[in-house]
């Protein structure tokens, strides 16, 4: 009998109240609230929210810490979030578009310097070489 459900990241953000917004306007709901801690979920998928909390806390977000959502319709998101993503600074959305490395992207910057990306496996044969 198989014993793993699924891996839930931490995030840590500098303001949890933003980080929660953010968070909520890429559709992720809060189903608990402890403190400076939120538990969020969309269609399944968790992802658990933290604020720093001076020097006990994780770095702030510094564009080297990622989260990897696997998704099935990359452009669909897009789709979805594209005003509230018109609304970032140049530089801050990357794609949708193909890897090399055969996943369809989509890559985010929030404003406290976390980087989430979203991804769906393409057809490695169909890519420009």
């Amino acid at each position: 009998m198989a014993n793993f459900r699924q891996i839930t990241p931490f995030m840590y953000v500098p303001d949890i109240v933003a980080g929660e917004a953010f968070l909520g306007k890429l559709g992720f709901r809060t189903l608990s609230t402890y403190g400076d801690y939120r538990y969020m979920e969309r269609e399944g998928c968790g992802i658990r929210v933290m604020q720093n909390s001076g020097d006990d806390g994780a770095p702030p977000g510094n564009r080297r810490f990622a989260y990897y959502v696997d998704v099935c319709d990359v452009d669909a998101l897009y789709r979805e979030w594209q005003p509230f993503l018109a609304t970032f600074p140049p530089g801050d959305v990357h794609g949708p578009g193909n890897k090399p490395y055969g996943q369809r992207e989509l890559c985010i910057l929030a404003p406290d310097g976390n980087v989430l990306t979203f991804g769906q496996p393409v057809n490695v044969a169909s890519l420009p070489t």
